[in-house]
């Protein structure tokens, strides 16, 4: 990218993870921001803020020469990780998944802004499957048919597969799968 400015102005670079970021549901999650500029500073503010669809964005926390001005409510959640504008969430909950933007101002000769938006998802990890048989003694040697059925009680983007011997089963005369 390259950014033209006139006069006093020059550029500031906000370096932000450009996928989606992946945590686990109560662990922390480190959201690595690096900025940088090429203009002499007297004041550098940061602010963090938190979105999700349909909502108007929250402020989560600030900060003017690293000195930090957190929102009450999220005081204990929300850390600002020197030298630059990491942000630590900890611990992490499914509510906590959305879009943090965060917004650099440089105040030097002139003032520069750059801002970036870092898209979190919350994963839950998966619980032991429980498998139940249908019908439940489960013999039924050359006549009808058994359901097996798989159930997970907590996980996020679960997906299932099924094997017999170690080879992963595929539909055919002998398996369905639903």
């Amino acid at each position: 990218f390259f950014h033209f400015y006139a006069g006093i102005c020059s550029a500031l670079k906000l370096t932000v993870p450009s996928h989606t970021v992946h945590g686990i549901e109560g662990q922390p999650l480190h959201l690595s921001v690096d900025y940088n500029f090429n203009a002499t500073a007297s004041e550098i503010q940061i602010i963090w803020l938190f979105e999700r669809s349909q909502s108007n964005p929250k402020y989560l926390l600030g900060s003017v020469n690293q000195r930090v001005i957190p929102d009450l409510e999220y005081q204990h959640k929300f850390t600002l990780i020197p030298p630059n504008a990491s942000l630590r969430i900890n611990p992490l909950h499914l509510s906590d998944e959305g879009n943090y933007i965060v917004k650099v101002n440089v105040r030097g000769n002139g003032t520069i802004a750059a801002s970036q938006k870092i898209q979190v998802a919350v994963d839950v990890p998966v619980t032991k499957p429980t498998v139940h048989t249908e019908p439940s003694s489960g013999v039924v040697e050359y006549v009808g048919n058994i359901t097996l059925k798989c159930t997970v009680d907590r996980g996020t983007r679960v997906a299932y597969q099924w094997m017999k011997n170690g080879k992963r089963l595929h539909a055919g005369p002998n398996y369905t799968f639903s």
